[in-house]
Formats: C-alpha cells, structure tokens, sequence
C-alpha cells in the first residue's frame, strides 16, 4: 500500500486545480464528512450493490474529482499490489457484492462477522475500483456493513500518528495472505451500539 493515497499529485487531477496539499486534503476530508452522514443515515437493511458503492464514492469525491462514482479505466499500482485491470472490474465487482451479500447473511458469531468485515473492505481495496479513494470508500463500505451487524462504526486509525502505521502494515500482512494484523484492529475496536 502506499502511504500517500491521502491525495491527488497533480492540480490538474482536481476539478478546482488546488495545489495547496493541505488544502486539497481539507477538500477530501469534507466529501468523506459527506459521505459518512450518507453512509449513516442508510437503512442497515439496504441491500449492498454495485449503485450503491458508485454512489458513496461519488458523494464522497465529487466536488474534486470527475473520475467520482465512476470505474477506474486506467491500471494502477499500489504498493506490492497489482489490481486487476479495468475490464475485469465490473465481473470482479458484482462477484465481490454478491460474495459479501452472502457471508452478511449467513454470519452469527463475531469471529464470522469479523471475518466479513475483513472481507468488505480488504477485498475491496483490492480489487481497487477505483481511480483513487479506495481505502476510504472501502472503510464506509466496511462501516455500513458493521452497522448492519449492529455494531458502531469502527475508525481502523487516525490520519497522523502510529495507528496510520498499523492500519497499513496489517494491510501489507493482508497482501501476503496474513489477516492477523487486521483482524485484531477490527476486534479491537468491535463496540455494539
């Protein structure tokens, strides 16, 4: 994983041409803001798709950026990672929904419903749909199913500090088939509302 996902290098990436990063990061953090009131404020008994994901990272990116809401068509790399290429993207995508629909049904105890939670977001980061903002529309995708579960929505990490460093070392793990790292900082912070 990279550590600089936290915005876009150049100013012609945004649709306002900030340069500032700080600002820039100022602009991201509102349309996440915006996003999680969306993702909140959802029934926990809407049905996960392909619309609804569009629609979470559109609120979440689009005063910036007018790759929002849409499918990534240009191959990425990310960290040690190789997504997969843009025509696999829409197949992977309803396969991971229909995956994740699934294991939300039929999972009971909470090693199963950590083990979804895990699912929701890792293989979304993986599958990397996105031209940017996948970790973060991962973690509201995440959120929204926890909540389905009746549990409060889980931080994972703070924007500075070590935590940031644990969250992506327990993602590296992940990348190498280690969910360890991972599924203790999900445990951790499991709270029933």
């Amino acid at each position: 994983m990279n550590d600089n996902t936290c915005w876009t290098p150049f100013p012609d990436d945004n649709l306002l041409g900030l340069t500032d990063k700080n600002l820039l990061n100022e602009y991201e953090a509102k349309g996440i803001a915006k996003a999680e009131l969306y993702v909140f404020g959802l029934d926990t008994e809407v049905q996960i798709s392909t619309a609804l994901i569009l629609d979470i990272h559109k609120t979440a990116f689009e005063e910036l950026y007018d790759w929002a809401g849409k499918w990534r068509t240009v191959n990425v790399a990310v960290g040690l990672l190789t997504p997969p290429q843009p025509p696999q993207l829409i197949h992977l995508m309803y396969q991971f929904i229909n995956n994740l629909n699934y294991k939300i049904s039929i999972s009971k105890t909470q090693d199963e419903i950590i083990e979804t939670l895990i699912y929701a977001h890792y293989e979304f980061v993986k599958i990397h749909p996105f031209n940017n903002g996948n970790g973060r529309t991962g973690r509201l995708l995440m959120n929204l199913v926890t909540m389905k579960f009746g549990y409060k929505p889980l931080e994972l990490y703070k924007r500075d500090g070590k935590s940031r460093q644990v969250y992506i070392q327990s993602m590296q793990q992940a990348d190498k088939g280690n969910f360890e790292l991972l599924y203790r900082l999900i445990r951790k912070e499991l709270e029933t509302f």
